[in-house]
C-alpha cells in the first residue's frame, strides 16, 4: 500500500499528480496521471488527452495516493531512474 512515507519506494505511474509551484509558469496547474517516468522527466496525460512532459528537478509535484491523501513532493528529491529510487533507502524525516 502506498503512504505518504513510502512513495518514493514505489511506482508513480498511474498515480493522479498536478504540479502545484514551478518557476516556469506554464507548468503551474498541470494535471492528470502519470503515464510515464524517466530520471529527469514525468510524462503526464491530461484530461483531453494531451500528455505534457515535465522536468522533475523544475517543480514541486501533488500526487494524489489511491485512498485520496495528497502528497507534496519536490521533483528534485524524486529526480533518479525509478529502478533505482524503487531500491534507494531513504531516512525518515517525518
Amino acid at each position: 500500500m502506498i503512504t505518504p512515507q513510502n512513495i518514493f519506494r514505489h511506482e508513480l505511474i498511474g498515480l493522479s499528480v498536478k504540479v502545484v509551484k514551478s518557476p516556469h509558469r506554464e507548468f503551474e496547474g498541470i494535471n492528470g496521471k502519470v503515464i510515464d517516468e524517466t530520471k529527469n522527466t514525468i510524462k503526464i496525460e491530461e484530461k483531453e488527452g494531451k500528455e505534457k512532459i515535465i522536468p522533475k528537478k523544475a517543480v514541486i509535484f501533488q500526487f494524489i495516493l489511491p485512498d485520496g491523501i495528497k502528497v507534496e513532493i519536490d521533483g528534485k528529491i524524486i529526480a533518479i531512474r525509478p529502478e533505482d529510487r524503487i531500491k534507494k533507502r531513504y531516512r525518515k524525516h517525518w
